[in-house]
Formats: structure tokens, sequence, C-alpha cells
């Protein structure tokens, strides 16, 4: 007889690679995990790990468990929600979402809940939402797909489109710029590296024309206003980010207003819940409308 808590520890190693990964997410030593996978091989009766220089990696017969540990793991989140249907607020919810949404739609959407659901919010970044997601480490993730770049949809998660998030250039109150091409000799600032954001800003600015010099890069979206209000910066934001405030920079419209869809993100085997489901329509519901200034609608 498997053990679930051991077939999940098979099924992060799958996804994380590393003993140390596994360990550092689930808070466990790496010594737990590696007698906890022993154990395991024991009741397999088959070898699922072998050493790969100073790490392991799983075996053919590892990489089959580890496939079906997956769909036990699926099958138990839908006997939980099933429960949870029985007793709401058994269970609770927990949120990974981006810094925008924290500020922007979180508080109206938790308002509106039971104060009987249980909500733990994390702030992160999309790309490490949406695999921890898939690592089980979270219930529901709030995202973001800019316009041109799709993100890959992972097998057993499921969307729900949010809203629809206008992106401008944003510059000093005062700078008269009128689009991309008066900025191509600017000083940036831009997200870091191998996310969406400065994927997609930075593909604009080579669109029209120029490689941007971004000297500052900070996942911290207030930090940019600071920086491009200040005059030291310019960049290019979503509308979330204003939280209901009138913004202290100047916005232009960049070519073909483009936005990004905002989504919820969650395990088709968790679908069910009661509590997830009110949590989403709640998020649907805390949307905010927009005005053309970046300013929320009353």
């Amino acid at each position: 007889m498997f053990e679930l808590r051991r077939l999940r520890l098979l099924h992060e190693l799958a996804l994380r690679g590393t003993l140390a990964a596994v360990a550092e997410a689930l808070a466990y030593s790496p010594s737990t995990i590696s007698q906890q996978l022993a154990q395991l091989e024991k009741d397999a009766g088959v070898p699922l790990l072998v050493a790969d220089g100073r790490r392991v990696r799983l075996t053919e017969h590892g990489a089959a468990l580890a496939e079906h540990a997956a769909r036990a793991l699926e099958l138990e989140e839908g006997i939980r929600g099933e429960l949870e249907s029985l007793q709401p607020g058994i269970a609770p919810v927990r949120i990974a979402a981006m810094q925008t949404a924290v500020h922007a739609i979180l508080p109206a959407a938790l308002s509106a809940l039971d104060p009987a659901v249980r909500i733990e919010v994390a702030e992160r970044p999309p790309e490490e939402g949406l695999f921890e997601l898939s690592a089980r480490r979270f219930d529901l993730v709030i995202a973001e797909q800019y316009p041109g770049r799709t993100r890959a949809h992972e097998a057993g998660l499921e969307r729900v489109l949010l809203g629809s998030d206008a992106i401008r250039l944003a510059v000093p109150a005062s700078d008269p710029a009128d689009g991309l091409a008066a900025v191509s000799g600017r000083a940036w600032v831009m997200e870091p590296k191998g996310t969406a954001a400065r994927e997609w800003a930075v593909q604009q600015c080579r669109a029209a024309g120029f490689e941007p010099d971004v000297r500052f890069e900070l996942a911290d979206l207030t930090a940019h206003i600071g920086l491009i209000r200040s005059g030291v910066a310019v960049g290019v934001l979503p509308d979330l980010v204003w939280a209901g405030s009138r913004p202290p920079v100047r916005l232009v419209e960049l070519p073909g207003e483009p936005a990004r869809d905002v989504f919820a993100a969650l395990r088709a085997s968790s679908a069910t819940r009661p509590g997830i489901r009110a949590v989403l329509g709640a998020l649907q519901a805390a949307f905010p409308a927009r005005r053309s200034d970046g300013t929320t609608v009353e």
C-alpha cells in the first residue's frame, strides 16, 4: 500500500528536480525527504531513484509512479471538495497573486466573502505562482497574459478570465512625449528579465525602432511609479497599478491600445470546492472598471 504523503514527495521531486528544492518547498529537511522516498521505494519493490552526479533523478519506474501519484493527488483533492460541500470552510483557500491584483482586486473581493471562508494570500509573480499551483502549494493564482505572448496551458489547470487591463506608457507629469519613439533615448524602468511583462515591454520598444536603455530593473511597480514621477525614468504600466487613485504621472496610449488579460488559474480537481467557487465569483465581481486615465469608475 502506498502512503499518499510519500507519493506527494515523489510528485514534488518530478516537478522541482532536486531533493533540496522539495525540502525547501515543503519545509522538510533533505534527509527526511530521502528517508521517505527510500521507504516508498521499498513499498514499490522497484528502484525509483538513481544517483546522477551529486543529484538524483527518477528511473523509468519512478517517472511512471510519479504520474500515478499526480492522479492520486487529484482524486484526494476531489474527495476533499465533496467533504467541503457538506461543511463549508473546512479547508482554507490559498491564493498567490501578482502585486497589482493584491492592491486593486483582492481587498474588495475578500471583503465580500463569508468570514467563515479562510483565505490565505501570498504575493508571487505569475511565473512562480503558476508553477506552485501545479505543485499544490496554492489553490488559486491570479496571473496575467500579455497580448501576443500566450502562456503554456498546463495539464490539469483551468483558467477563468477576470478582466482586461490596459497598458500605457508612463512619463513624468510635465513630459510632452507623445509615444514610444519620443522616449527612445530615455532611461527605462522595467520588471526583471524572464518575466512576461519585461519581454513584452522590450518588444514594444523594438517595434518602435529602438533598444530600451533599461537602467532600473525592479519587481515592485510602486517603485516604478516613484522613478517615473521624479523624472528619472519612463516605463509602461498597467492600469491596475493605480488601484483607484489618480495617477501622479502622465499616461500615453500605446499603438493598438494594448491590454493584458488578468485571469485566475486553478486545478481542475479542486474546481468543485465551494470555497474556491466563492472566491472566483468574488474576484470576478471585484475586477474594477476603468476610465481612460487609469482611475477607477466609482
